[in-house]
């Protein structure tokens, strides 16, 4: 175990990489922490954090809602949790994302900190600050950019998952390679075995990986205005997909990769030969290639999308595989491209 502190623009982080959830105590003062846990994180290592006041919320993109934070609000209430508690999400990137939330609103905002249980969340939603919820059909439509004060990453915990979800965590560590890391993506092709039989070296290395590279990005741009939108490479349309099919975010994810890769190829001159070595990539981990969406639904989603400026969206496009650029697209020319997919 190692820790790593990152200052960032309003405060810092600290990463525990490599710890352990029954090590939690260390970390965060028991008599004044009140923890936020996924109910099957409960289910399945609510053993290691007996004596914790807890509260458990249900599973489920669909509770990344106003009505399980209200839910959670009540319950900080009626443990009398004041300016000074901090609020601890054990879970997966919902669950982060929602907690971050809580905490940022809750009395004008009390401290908080994660325990990623999850691969996607390990290695994108617990960093970088933003904390939502969604709205109507629109994902993570209301939230808050705010720091957690630490970040406890647990490698033992994304060994439960079921294998789709352990899949759809390597959505998010190759969307890393696409935009940043052409070696990454190397790695990728070459450990493809590895990294399916869920090796803890490789998983770990991944997971260090993918938060330095997130962490950097974030640190030069916390606040979205330039390189951090990059990081958004295959989610304008992937959140769309999401909230339609009620597929995955990781699944969904692959699905607007391979979209922005083809529409790369019309706008910025990605090589129609690296689109089809992102496909095979994607598919090698059991990851969906396909967009199958009604486009009309898709386009009427993703129009409202937080990147859009007037009549545009700063889309996330590839010159090649390891670098991104940032483009504002007209609608009517996106909506074109759409169909044409």
């Amino acid at each position: 175990m190692y820790s790593r502190k990152y200052q960032f623009q309003q405060s810092a982080t600290t990463y525990y990489m490599g710890a352990e959830l029954s090590q939690l105590d260390q970390y965060a003062d028991m008599s004044r922490t009140i923890l936020v846990v996924d109910e099957n994180v409960d289910q399945h290592h609510g053993a290691k954090l007996n004596g914790w006041r807890k509260l458990v919320i249900p599973d489920g993109e669909e509770n990344k809602s106003m009505e399980v934070v209200e839910q959670v609000i009540n319950g900080l209430i009626e443990l009398e949790a004041d300016r000074k508690t901090m609020l601890v999400g054990v879970g997966g990137g919902m669950l982060t994302d929602l907690t971050g939330f809580a905490a940022s609103i809750y009395m004008r905002g009390i401290p908080f900190g994660f325990v990623p249980s999850t691969l996607l969340a390990q290695v994108d939603a617990s960093i970088g600050g933003k904390n939502g919820i969604s709205h109507g059909q629109h994902k993570n439509m209301l939230g808050t950019i705010r720091q957690p004060e630490f970040i406890l990453f647990d490698y033992t915990l994304p060994a439960t998952m079921p294998d789709e979800e352990w899949h759809n965590g390597f959505a998010e560590i190759i969307k890393y390679a696409c935009i940043l890391d052409a070696d990454l993506f190397d790695y990728l092709e070459q450990n493809r075995d590895k990294a399916l039989a869920r090796d803890v070296e490789m998983l770990q290395f991944l997971v260090e990986r993918s938060v330095e590279l997130k962490t950097q990005v974030v640190l030069e741009d916390e606040f979205e205005t330039a390189s951090r939108r990059w990081l958004n490479f295959g989610h304008t349309l992937g959140h769309a997909v999401e909230k339609i099919e009620g597929i995955a975010h990781g699944k969904a994810v692959a699905i607007g990769m391979i979209a922005a890769a083809k529409i790369s190829e019309r706008l910025s001159g990605f090589p129609a030969e690296q689109t089809n070595r992102l496909m095979r990539l994607v598919n090698d981990y059991q990851l969906p290639v396909t967009l199958t969406s009604n486009k009309e639904k898709v386009f009427d989603i993703f129009k409202l999308d937080k990147k859009r400026d007037k009549n545009a969206i700063h889309f996330v496009l590839l010159e090649t595989i390891g670098k991104a650029i940032t483009k504002p697209v007209p609608l009517e020319e996106l909506k074109q491209l759409l169909q044409e997919l």
